[in-house]
């Protein structure tokens, strides 16, 4: 169940995060009450709740309100928590903040999900370092690249490094190594546990590449067929490997 601090929300709760959307969130995967890097979601919390709303978070009251929200739930979940003031308006972004904790709950996906065609678009989200909800120009990106046929986007910065895609980290495997594309963007949680060399990545260094694949905490590891016109295979032994080395991480009960 949907809750905001432990309660269904109002309209004008969903109002206020729809029109103003200054709000940070993150997103884990819960399997039996317990999540892979639990912490490191907590951290992000903290940190960008210090980064955007100057306050200090108490993670013991997110778990409490995670554990409220999947109560009724399976026993695979997706769980978003996000955190917004619906107090601060278009006019006063800038008083000081009082966040609530909205707990959002979805159905986890079942099996692998099917390697992804990408396309390359000169895109950067603005403040990549936090994991904030402003998603206008990424989905934006996501369904242009729809619309011409593939499957998603991922973004070129401003340096002309690979950097990410709207929801996920770039990975590739080079000569048996993980390495992960250093252009501005968020660490995410799954990044973090799966290891691995940042390297800038090009679209010229795209056809030494062996594999890539994206990474999230939904979805975790996935292959990605192909970068515009550079392919690659979708089975390379090392995605056995760095899927064991997540699947390897314990679980952290919330």
């Amino acid at each position: 169940m949907e809750l905001i601090d432990g309660l269904p929300p109002s309209a004008a709760d969903v109002r206020a995060l729809a029109f103003a959307g200054l709000a940070h969130f993150t997103t884990m995967r819960v399997h039996r009450g317990g999540v892979r890097g639990l912490a490191r979601h907590l951290d992000r919390l903290v940190i960008d709740g210090r980064a955007l709303f100057d306050i200090a978070l108490d993670t013991d009251l997110v778990r409490r309100r995670i554990r409220e929200a999947i109560a009724d739930e399976p026993e695979n979940v997706i769980v978003r928590v996000t955190l917004f003031d619906p107090s601060l308006t278009l006019e006063r972004p800038g008083a000081d903040a009082s966040p609530r904790i909205l707990v959002s709950p979805r159905g986890a996906p079942s099996g692998s999900p099917s390697p992804l065609r990408v396309r390359s678009t000169r895109f950067g989200r603005q403040s990549p370092e936090i994991k904030h909800t402003g998603l206008f120009g990424s989905l934006y990106e996501r369904r242009l690249a729809q619309r011409a046929g593939f499957d998603d986007a991922v973004f070129v910065d401003a340096a002309g490094r690979l950097s990410e895609g709207p929801t996920w980290n770039l990975g590739f495997v080079h000569d048996g190594d993980v390495i992960w594309a250093d252009g501005d963007a968020l660490q995410g949680v799954t990044r973090t546990l799966v290891g691995g060399a940042s390297e800038t990545v090009a679209l010229d260094d795209l056809p030494r590449m062996d594999a890539a694949f994206a990474s999230g905490s939904g979805a975790g590891i996935r292959p990605i067929a192909s970068i515009d016109e550079v392919t690659w295979p979708t089975d390379h032994p090392a995605f056995d490997r760095v899927r064991a080395a997540y699947a390897s991480v314990p679980f952290d009960e919330i």
